[in-house]
């Protein structure tokens, strides 16, 4: 994608580099900037702090940390030690465990001295495949909003309703649900979009906004608690959200408010799909609510809010009274019987067990 004329993906490393650069999402979208990952613990720091979000992007973070990490110890005790420490910076988003697992798996058996060069080769190809993923899944997503567009007599836009930010910065390039998106506005299609806020660290208004005008697609920004009474009066045409985290009976986790988005079209009648990367389903798992492990966020996302002063700086101000207690979860768990359906690189599935072998059926 393109930012000012000049085209950049989301995580980039010069091949005769050991280093890796990223752009640095907290300035966004009042500032863009990269900040240059020089180890492991600035990659952990960075999914910590969620420089790098969204649970592709998140995984090939992890991989090029661990790495980075294998680089400067390439021990067999740091094959584990580095794989756990890199594992418990973001616990939700099963695709840095995913990364993770494959990084391991390939440097195990090697010799020390090997280690490093294997990692960065496999590094490497888990970009690249992120890329090629993402837009295969854009292709797949945007024959549905053709369909929609085809019934309603390309009489009108297509209205979709997304949550989050599920675009390009949250991937190395295309995005999930916001790629279809892209695809379908670039084939020709007429879209409109609404953007949920998505508090509390309003990823929809700073991110999603930001993307889609830099794109040049239609778009308005709503309040979370909007989309129901849009789905009520016929103004939402399709919902598409993202996941970082599918269970293998289609429970999807994805961030909190998606839920109740859910809940609202499934009342209204509007299809409601997930868009995810194969890598993001977790078939350890079956029942979401009950097995996926949320994580809890720090209270001043919540009581405080950023955004840009008179003079131009970005500055941090509270909403609350200070020493309010806030609880801050960061997920939530849509049921697979809430979806309509979901759109992955290999095609569009049930939200079912049977829907994901289908799809995947060397998952056995």
């Amino acid at each position: 994608m393109k930012v000012d004329g000049v085209a950049y993906r989301s995580i980039w490393r010069d091949p005769s580099e050991t280093t890796v650069t990223v752009v640095d999402q907290t300035l966004l979208p009042h500032r863009f900037d990269t900040l240059k990952l020089m180890n492991v613990a600035d990659a952990i720091d960075a999914i910590k702090r969620m420089v790098v979000r969204g649970a592709p992007l998140i995984g090939v973070t992890g991989a090029y940390g661990y790495a980075m990490a294998l680089r400067d110890d390439p021990s067999d005790a740091n094959v584990d030690a580095a794989f756990d420490a890199i594992n418990a910076a973001r616990p939700t988003a099963v695709n840095l465990r995913w990364a993770l697992e494959i990084m391991r798996q390939e440097v195990r058996d090697l010799a020390p001295d090997d280690r490093a060069v294997a990692a960065y080769v496999t590094a490497d190809r888990l970009r690249a495949e992120d890329i090629e993923t993402n837009g295969a899944i854009a292709e797949q997503g945007a024959r549905l909003v053709r369909e929609i567009y085809e019934a309603n007599g390309r009489s009108r836009p297509v209205n979709i309703l997304t949550h989050c930010n599920t675009g390009w910065i949250a991937c190395v390039d295309w995005g999930t649900a916001l790629g279809v998106v892209y695809r379908a506005h670039d084939d020709g299609i007429p879209v409109h979009v609404w953007v949920d806020e998505t508090r509390p660290r309003n990823q929809g208004a700073s991110l999603t906004t930001w993307e889609l005008g830099s794109h040049g697609v239609p778009h308005t920004l709503i309040v979370d608690n909007a989309g129901g009474h849009l789905m009520q009066h016929g103004q939402v045409d399709i919902c598409l959200v993202g996941a970082d985290r599918v269970t293998a009976s289609g429970d999807a986790c994805n961030k909190i408010g998606t839920y109740l988005k859910a809940l609202a079209a499934k009342d209204n009648h509007v299809p409601f799909y997930v868009v995810l990367p194969g890598s993001t389903i977790d078939w350890g798992m079956q029942d979401g609510v009950a097995e996926i492990e949320i994580e809890e966020r720090a209270s001043d996302e919540v009581t405080h809010i950023s955004g840009v002063a008179g003079d131009g700086s970005i500055v941090k101000v509270r909403l609350a009274p200070k020493g309010t207690k806030v609880g801050n979860p960061a997920f939530d768990v849509t049921p697979a019987r809430l979806v309509t359906g979901l759109v992955t690189e290999r095609g569009v599935a049930p939200a079912s067990r049977e829907g994901l072998r289908a799809l995947y059926p060397e998952k056995g």
